[in-house]
């Protein structure tokens, strides 16, 4: 399941412009599970003990469930989704034609309701819409992350580097420089003095939805 938080990673990874894999030997590359604790690497590792898995099994629900106006499910179009979904999470962002700019895979889900299914977009961080997107996730699990060679992504990329290396704040300390790799085994990390990862939604023991926290919870 550590593969749905390092997809997420690279998304932002990606649409920033700081992936280039081009050029770095094999032998180099790095995985963000490497740089986390063996605790947390047992973590990711265990379906039965990741907390992300909770928003993989509702996704699971969501995409079996018919709604909007055309009262039609994800797998009434989609099917079998450990067939039809497998590696569409590694190809994200991409560019959009409709709006002129790239998207990630959560846009692609609340576009694809809109136009088939007739129904109102999920919210953004919404519990549901980090289902639907973790479920689709899932189904690229171990697979290598694929980043889009579209040229019309070079001017967002630029961009994204030039933010990147920005320094914002009261900080005097340049921004360090950064690279991403790609590890066989479809992991990314960000590598500057330490790793980057994403902040996301877990639950308490109880079930309910607690505070935002870091990567090391596993879900994107």
């Amino acid at each position: 399941m550590h593969t749905l938080w390092r997809l997420a990673a690279l998304g932002v990874a990606a649409i920033c412009g700081i992936v280039s894999a081009a050029g770095i030997e094999d032998s180099a590359k790095r995985s963000g599970f490497d740089f986390m604790t063996p605790e947390t690497q047992a973590l990711q590792a265990d379906d039965t003990s990741n907390p992300g898995m909770l928003w993989v099994l509702q996704g699971e629900q969501l995409w079996q469930q018919a709604g909007g106006r055309a009262d039609v499910a994800c797998a009434g179009c989609h099917g079998d989704a450990s067939q039809t979904m497998r590696g569409v999470a590694a190809r994200y962002p991409a560019f959009d034609e409709a709006i002129g700019r790239p998207i990630d895979l959560a846009w692609r889900i609340n576009s694809c309701r809109a136009e088939r299914q007739q129904a109102e977009p999920l919210a953004p961080e919404s519990d549901a819409l980090l289902a639907l997107t973790a479920y689709v996730a899932h189904q690229s699990r171990g697979m290598p992350i694929i980043p889009a060679t579209d040229a019309r992504l070079a001017p967002f990329r630029d961009n994204g580097r030039r933010l990147f290396q920005s320094r914002i704040g009261s900080s005097t300390s340049p921004a360090p420089p950064a690279t991403t790799t790609i590890g066989a085994n479809g992991s990314a990390a960000v590598s500057s003095r330490r790793p980057i990862r994403p902040a996301i939604r877990s639950t308490d023991w109880s079930g309910r939805r607690s505070v935002r926290c870091s990567g090391a919870c596993a879900t994107a």
